[in-house]
């Protein structure tokens, strides 16, 4: 009878255990769930703002901080995410966990008797637009979405200055050629001295109506006019002496 009992009892006990394993196995499971639509595309302005959460102590003024949950009282917790933000320029994909990069991401659990992690928040630059999500998770939840975030300053970019368009420089004048010193005059030889006028001999005029060679001056009075002065002198003075010698004669007589 007792033997009896005995595997009776060891029956049941399998019986509870594979049952209970049968029970636990779907909360053991993991499920990759996606981000609610209605949050995609969507910059930390658009959700409600709690920069009061203490989990947002430490955001930098110039990161935007970003609470993630994974709702309902059955769906497990969270293991992974994976987001995709978009800088402006880039798609950018941030993991939680992942201590490797330059956003810092935790977990947080909630507290009481059976705690569950469905709580995960993130910093990023200010400014970013969260594109799309997924999430690993162990349980039967379907969706995980964003329950508030903290909008950060977006710093103003620094206009780069235009430098001046340097304009080309002239070239350089050419320096005028220095004018090369007029030589010195050479002294002039001393001018001789001029030779006195010495009376040169008068060139005898060539006999009229001769041919000679080139033509040369006549100096002093022409020959013919000397000779017809003479005449007439010679003339005159014969005459006075007649006229003279008349009187002479007249007197004595008288």
């Amino acid at each position: 009878m007792s033997q009896r009992r005995r595997v009776t009892r060891a029956v049941l006990t399998a019986t509870a255990a594979t049952a209970c394993l049968a029970l636990a196995t779907p909360a053991w499971a993991s499920a990759t769930i996606g981000l609610r639509p209605a949050h995609k595309d969507k910059t930390a302005s658009f959700f409600e703002q709690k920069c009061d959460d203490e989990r947002f102590a430490n955001l930098p003024d110039d990161h935007d901080g970003w609470h993630f949950v994974l709702p309902g009282r059955a769906n497990g917790d969270f293991e992974t995410l994976t987001l995709t933000f978009s800088d402006g320029t880039d798609d950018v994909t941030v993991n939680i966990p992942d201590s490797s990069d330059a956003y810092p991401d935790f977990f947080y659990s909630t507290g009481g008797n059976n705690p569950r992690q469905i709580h995960a928040y993130l910093f990023t630059p200010a400014g970013w637009t969260l594109v799309d999500g997924s999430a690993t998770i162990s349980g039967t939840g379907t969706v995980f979405n964003v329950s508030h975030a903290c909008e950060g300053e977006t710093p103003t970019p620094t206009p780069t200055p235009t430098p001046p368009v340097s304009e080309s420089p002239q070239p350089s004048e050419s320096p005028q050629p220095s004018e090369s010193p007029q030589p010195s005059e050479t002294p002039s030889a001393s001018e001789s001295p001029t030779p006195s006028d010495s009376a040169s001999p008068t060139t005898s005029a060539s006999p009229s109506g001769g041919t000679g060679g080139g033509d040369l001056p006549l100096t002093g009075v022409a020959v013919t006019g000397m000779a017809l002065t003479g005449v007439a002198l010679i003339g005159g003075g014969v005459a006075l002496m007649t006229l003279r010698r008349r009187r002479d004669r007249i007197t004595f007589t008288g």
